[in-house]
């Protein structure tokens, strides 16, 4: 008799998974994988690559183990199976900290300098009340984007790829309950600065007292010191938080289309969004994009401008360096052929067979000689 299953494994066989259970939604959706490049990047930059797939999640790798054996071609290979459609690396310099977007698999490649970084248990740690809990990350953030308006190629390229880098959401049948967090991308005209923000967002309703919205979550006043529910009620100073914060501005106060699942939220009622970052926060400049990955034409440099000259230069110089590199490679699979085809000749195997060969002449000679 089989050994009973216990814990993890039966749960597993309970599930009965079937091997494509992946939803057409959560296969269309764009997958990014976090993590370093170099040898050494430091525990500062470490802890910022585990704060960015937290930002990611779900559509991402938490628990990506990398290797130096490890390469970006080998990440590129497993792209397709896993559904990867974008790579964000990080690195490390004396001179600074890099941040590289790549598009899977075709390109293009975003370089940032990443002038200032805070991670999030800093941020956390210097909130008096932090909102953080495990269920925010079960869906994936909303992207909010400010000052992408200009029509340079650089601007047009940094929008479009963070914009993939998200999934898409339909308006009109989208479900509140399920965007927590937000994603908050902010660009300066003036110095070019990407401001990078990550924030909670909670929606409360608006125009209760603190006391109705204690029942309506719940929660079980002390009425001892009353002598009525009225005087707990319409109490003096009784105003609820998210009145307090939207006092004399009601751009936070939206009208809710659908009736959400937390207490109080109920669909054509006011309700007032609020915002906690929970970090990580990133000033981005952008140094370079690049066509291909990593390896092809720049089309924009911040600190470099080249004559139209000089870019037909380099492209030409790019394109014999790759016909150098594909003859080289014919080059080299035509020796490895060669040295294979002569290592089967000289085998053990084909020196037995000749020998059995000449051995086999040798008989016939001797009997054409008796005959004689």
């Amino acid at each position: 008799m089989g050994r009973k299953q216990r814990g993890r494994a039966a749960r597993n066989a309970r599930r009965k998974l079937p091997p494509n259970f992946e939803t057409d939604e959560v296969r269309r959706a764009p997958h990014v994988l976090v993590f370093k490049r170099g040898v050494s990047v430091g525990n500062n930059v470490k802890e910022l690559i585990r704060d960015m797939r937290r930002v990611m999640e779900p559509f991402t790798a938490p628990n990506l183990k990398v290797s130096r054996k490890n390469a970006l071609k080998d990440f590129i290979a497993i792209s397709n199976h896993f559904h990867v459609t974008h790579l964000m690396t990080f690195s490390k310099t004396q001179l600074s900290t890099y941040m590289r977007l790549i598009r899977v698999p075709r390109g293009p490649t975003l370089n940032f300098r990443i002038r200032r970084f805070t991670h999030s248990r800093d941020i956390v740690s210097a909130l008096k009340r932090p909102q953080t809990f495990p269920k925010q990350f079960e869906h994936a953030p909303l992207l909010v984007m400010n000052g992408f308006q200009d029509d340079a190629i650089h601007i047009k390229l940094i929008a479009t790829m963070f914009q993939n880098m998200f999934p898409s959401i339909n308006v009109t049948n989208v479900d509140l309950s399920t965007i927590k967090r937000c994603v908050l991308l902010s660009l300066d005209p003036v110095n070019g600065l990407v401001e990078f923000r990550h924030y909670n967002i909670k929606i409360a309703p608006s125009g209760i007292s603190r006391a109705a919205k204690k029942l309506l979550q719940g929660k079980v006043p002390d009425l001892s010191k009353f002598n009525d529910i009225s005087d707990f009620m319409y109490r003096e100073g009784n105003a609820s938080e998210s009145e307090d914060e939207s006092m004399g501005n009601d751009e936070n106060e939206v009208i809710l289309s659908q009736q959400l699942r937390s207490r109080g939220n109920l669909k054509s009622n006011q309700s007032a969004i609020r915002l906690t970052e929970i970090g990580p926060r990133m000033t981005l400049e952008l140094v370079k994009i690049e066509d291909g990955l990593c390896d092809g034409e720049v089309l924009y440099h911040t600190h470099i401008s080249k004559t139209s000259e000089e870019v037909a230069e380099l492209r030409q110089r790019t394109i014999e360096k790759k016909r150098l590199k594909e003859q080289r490679k014919r080059e080299q699979e035509e020796n490895v052929k060669r040295k294979q085809d002569k290592k089967k000749k000289t085998s053990p195997e084909n020196q037995d067979d000749d020998m059995n060969e000449e051995s086999d002449n040798d008989d016939g000679d001797d009997e054409d000689e008796d005959e004689e």
